[in-house]
């Protein structure tokens, strides 16, 4: 079995390479893969190459096929998985393995399983950590999707309150409570805000923040205030480069109580110093986005650390219940992640977005790993398609669609490209 596949062989050294593929093992299985979102994390191990904690320090002469959010079918099952898994059925997967305490992970540290590949082979460890996750949706690209939106999940789940007189945290968001997404108009952050407002732990309050009036306006298009009003929660959108004092206008968003949780999505030192500004008595502030800056620090009042109870976490990945909630969540349509993708391409556009990713502007890049297409913006199609039919009927059901990809855009895609 032949494969094509992105592979790393050291810092900033990926090759689209095709070569053929090892018989499985008894205890492995044959996967087709659909769709792989490219995600930041990937860039830093293209960036970083062998240096990367996940990376093997052999990388040279043992490339790795990268990529970790991804979607597909079941070809082949080994004789010990038959039990389990059948061919044909489709699967998303969870990286974040941890088997015996390894960091090796799909998309990172293995020659023949990551995610930006025509075919992989997933090794007997991913099964073995429950990690390899039936998928029922009706398209692929939600599957790839499931991975960073159990991020979210987890980052939502890590939040914790405390009582007095109790050491027992109280764990996830203050059901009721008021919630803010700082520099949240990014793909990340739309993620979000959808969780925030169509989970069942809701809060009455939802703030997202940005300094881009276009992200903003775009956020709220997709995720209106009236769909979050109908869902019990009252979503409000703040650009505060436009406030003259924003903690003030912030706070009496709150009437001065402050918010419960705060969610940090960007290593920004004037963002961070903002979200700490507006937390309330027991609040709790997760920093979610990853800095590559070892030194990132930012100024944190420690007068409220200790007579507020203000406390912060840090998370950067979901365990597999949170990818099954995900999955779940999108399966019965609740949340729609398709906010997320603003680019969509081939195989061979997968080198250059990756080594580009910080670059190229907008929300997640999607990419079709059996096609070949420039990755291209969903704004972008209109315009391709007065002299391409191929866009113009994307162009046409993305604008049916809100202006977002969806599952007969795909089904269009795979079947014309």
């Amino acid at each position: 079995m032949k494969t094509k596949a992105l592979r790393l062989y050291g810092k900033n050294d990926l090759r689209l390479e095709e070569f053929e593929l090892p018989k499985i093992s008894d205890d492995e299985i044959l996967a087709e893969v659909i769709t792989d979102s490219v995600c930041m994390s990937s860039y830093k191990a293209a960036l970083q190459g062998g240096d990367h904690k996940r990376v093997p320090d052999d990388v040279s002469e043992n490339p790795i096929i990268i990529g970790h959010e991804f979607c597909g079918v079941i070809r082949e099952v080994g004789a010990n998985w038959k039990n389990k898994f059948k061919e044909g059925q489709k699967f998303s997967i969870q990286p974040a393995i941890n088997w015996k305490g390894s960091l090796g992970a799909p998309g990172y540290s293995y020659q023949y399983c990551g995610g930006c590949a025509t075919f992989a082979i997933i090794p007997a460890e991913v099964m073995l950590s429950d990690a390899l996750l039936d998928y029922n949706g009706d398209a692929y690209f939600y599957g790839s999707l499931a991975e960073p939106m159990s991020c979210i999940v987890g980052g939502y789940h890590a939040f914790f309150h405390t009582k007095a007189g109790s050491y027992q945290h109280e764990m996830d968001i203050r059901e009721g409570g008021n919630v803010i997404i700082m520099a949240g108009a990014g793909p990340m952050g739309l993620g979000a805000v959808d969780y925030a407002v169509h989970a069942d732990r809701k809060p009455a309050l939802v703030v997202c923040t940005d300094i881009d009036d276009a992200r903003l306006e775009r956020a709220k298009a997709l995720l209106t205030p009236e769909d979050a009003a109908k869902n019990g929660v009252k979503l409000v959108y703040v650009n505060t480069n436009n406030c003259e004092d924003a903690k003030q206008y912030l706070m009496d968003l709150t009437d001065g109580h402050g918010y419960d949780d705060v969610m940090i999505m960007a290593p920004v030192k004037p963002v961070c110093e903002l979200a700490d500004s507006v937390l309330a008595y027991d609040g709790c502030a997760n920093f979610f986005a990853g800095p590559t800056n070892h030194e990132f620090s930012a100024m944190v009042n420690f007068y409220n650390i200790h007579y507020n109870a203000t406390h912060y976490i840090g998370t950067s990945g979901g365990n597999t219940d949170d990818m099954r909630e995900s999955l779940s969540l999108m399966e019965t349509g609740r949340i729609n992640p398709a906010v997320m993708i603003t680019h969509v391409g081939g195989i061979d556009s997968a080198k250059d977005t990756t080594l580009n990713l910080p670059n190229i502007k907008g929300g997640k890049k999607l990419i079709y790993t059996h096609i070949n297409m420039p990755m291209t913006a969903i704004d972008d199609f209109a315009e391709l398609g007065k002299t391409d039919p191929f866009f113009a009927g994307l162009a046409e059901i993305t604008a049916r669609n809100n202006g977002l990809w969806c599952a007969e855009a795909e089904k269009y895609l795979l079947e014309n490209k």
